[in-house]
């Protein structure tokens, strides 16, 4: 079975022709189980996310903040697996019909087999992979199977790129590009500052592909402003924090759904009053 890249594009795309920016969720699997990841991705979706990232719990991630680190510390003491991984993929892509990726360190697919791993992604009905500790020029062998399966391969960029560096970048992506708007980890922030806007300017001279920002949004305004300039509006602390603060599983779902749809709100509104975006 191909993977589901051609779903991922044209998701993009009619966000795109809508003239707004695309709802990108992300939440871990195995947090706060397996079965309640499952749960929590279709809430997402059900609230108003186009497309979900599902991370492969890390014990040494380097980009995600303390909120994503304990959710993962959670996954792994609760013993999830990749079996898990692709299983979260499987029926949360086969309940809602979204595109479902998998965001991932390198070191976990290289140890399970580059080409088993793409092979039983695509076969899940998964949409591709982010990783973002993969150097580009290292991937060559990752970017041979997931085109054999029909896989995006998303690549992050961050402000520190410099232009040639971002031309090599997006030459070797597929999908949509992955903009990092600060430097730093993964968290919740209080506003998204102007390097995020600039950094898809520059990207955009590079390449067609969508420019998805993520790192730092929480909530429906900064989700709106993001929204304006961006492809994509990439969301995932505010929603693994609602998991970890809710008193029961439920609780949890019913929140994460409703903070979907007000960032769904927020991207649809983020075009208001001005031109659309190139």
């Amino acid at each position: 079975m191909s993977g589901n890249i051609e779903l991922l594009s044209a998701t993009l795309a009619k966000a795109k022709s809508e003239d707004r920016a695309a709802l990108v969720a992300y939440l871990p699997a195995g947090f706060p189980t397996v079965d309640g990841a499952i749960e929590a991705v279709k809430a997402v979706i059900a609230g108003g996310a186009d497309v979900v990232e599902v991370g492969l719990p890390h014990s040494d991630p380097v980009l995600d903040g303390a909120i994503i680190q304990t959710a993962d510390d959670i996954a792994l003491r609760g013993g999830v697996k990749i079996a898990d991984v692709l299983r979260t993929v499987r029926e949360a892509h086969a309940a809602t019909g979204a595109p479902v990726l998998v965001m991932t360190y390198w070191n976990p697919i290289d140890r399970y087999g580059v080409e088993r791993f793409a092979a039983e992604l695509a076969a899940a009905g998964g949409a591709g992979c982010i990783l973002p500790d993969l150097p580009v020029q290292e991937s060559a062998l990752w970017r041979e199977h997931a085109d054999k399966y029909g896989l995006a391969t998303v690549f992050v960029v961050a402000p520190s790129s410099k232009d040639a560096r971002l031309a090599t970048i997006t030459a070797a992506g597929s999908g949509f590009v992955y903009a990092a708007s600060l430097m730093g980890v993964t968290g919740t922030r209080e506003s998204v500052g102007n390097e995020a806007q600039e950094l898809v300017r520059r990207t955009r001279t590079t390449t067609d592909l969508p420019v998805c920002v993520g790192l730092g949004v929480s909530n429906a305004v900064q989700a709106k402003q993001v929204a304006g300039f961006a492809d994509g509006v990439i969301v995932g602390s505010a929603f693994v924090k609602l998991l970890l603060d809710a008193p029961d599983l439920p609780t949890g779902l019913t929140a994460v759904k409703a903070l979907a749809g007000e960032l769904a709100e927020g991207v649809r509104r983020g075009r208001e009053g001005a031109s659309s975006a190139p």
